[in-house]
């Protein structure tokens, strides 16, 4: 069945506070998405507690429907590891994940992807689809939701509010 995923780490925790601190850095690439006119969402790749990939939506600036921030995060962690295989490796997004995005985490056998916001359009980290969980596929992600989700949220509505007008 497919739903929200459950938050597994315990509210207080040191992991808790790193993936907070991780997460406002993809909010830092989000907010650079958003100042170069494309949808805001940023996305890190970290590694031994490091940051080894960076992303930003770029579809606009690019030309390039594949540019997500997930894909540029993954080919520059890719690049920076020397390698594609990127287990041990957590990436975190500001938005929940698209099939093509989620695909690709799994494919780059990411252990754990840690996401902001749901996304009821086009999520599949667990929404939509679950394609990182999904036991059909050769590789299985760890997902958790909702860090820092009201302020990536935030950042997305102003984003939307002030194309409308």
């Amino acid at each position: 069945m497919i739903g929200l995923p459950v938050r597994a780490t315990p509210r207080g925790s040191l992991f808790e506070i790193m993936d907070e601190s991780w997460m406002a850095e993809a909010l830092v690439e989000a907010r650079k998405a958003a100042a170069e006119g494309e949808v805001p969402i940023g996305s890190v790749v970290v590694f031994d507690g490091r940051i080894v990939g960076r992303g930003r939506n770029a579809r606009e600036r690019l030309h390039d429907p594949t540019a997500h921030a997930e894909i540029l995060a993954l080919q520059e962690a890719a690049r920076s590891l020397g390698r594609w295989r990127l287990t041990g490796a957590t990436i975190y997004a500001t938005l929940e994940p698209c099939p093509m995005c989620a695909g690709a985490l799994v494919n780059a056998r990411i252990d754990r992807l840690v996401y902001a916001v749901a996304d009821p359009k086009a999520g599949a980290a667990g929404t939509l689809f679950d394609v990182p969980r999904d036991p059909r596929l050769n590789h299985q992600l760890q997902v958790e939701s909702g860090v820092l989700a009201d302020l990536c949220g935030a950042l997305l509505r102003e984003f939307f509010k002030a194309r409308r007008k």
